[in-house]
């Protein structure tokens, strides 16, 4: 998308709440690692917006994490290697047994307040 305006239809995922026990900790995350663009809303919440725009959301504090049992949310990575090296430089973790490094390439992690998503290399165009 980048620039214009987002996409919209039936079904699409649009918006995504994440617990955090630090939002601006979180914030700093996703922003190093994903390149979330991230703002301040009026009432002082942050937000973010998607590396591409098409995706919105913010952060609840909350000591509970999303966990291992809810939805599988993953995110699009041009590759894994490297945002793997990335999540661990900004803090987050690996799961070292769930890495797929051959035919799809995909994995999950923890950001560094503890919510479990998903990455995915997608490969082409």
């Amino acid at each position: 998308m980048a620039g214009g305006q987002p996409t919209f239809g039936h079904g699409k995922v649009c918006y995504l709440v994440l617990p955090a026990r630090d939002p601006e900790r979180a914030a700093a995350f996703y922003r190093d690692v994903f390149g979330w663009r991230i703002r301040t809303g009026g009432d002082g919440s942050l937000a973010f917006d998607d590396g591409v725009g098409e995706v919105s959301g913010t952060w609840v504090a909350s000591d509970r994490a999303a966990s291992d049992d809810g939805i599988d949310v993953h995110l699009m990575v041009d590759d894994l290697v490297e945002a793997v090296a990335r999540i661990r430089a900004a803090g987050g973790a690996v799961d070292e047994d769930g890495l797929h490094l051959a035919g799809e390439r995909w994995g999950h992690f923890r950001d560094p307040e503890g919510n479990r998503l998903g990455i995915y290399e997608h490969r082409g165009g």
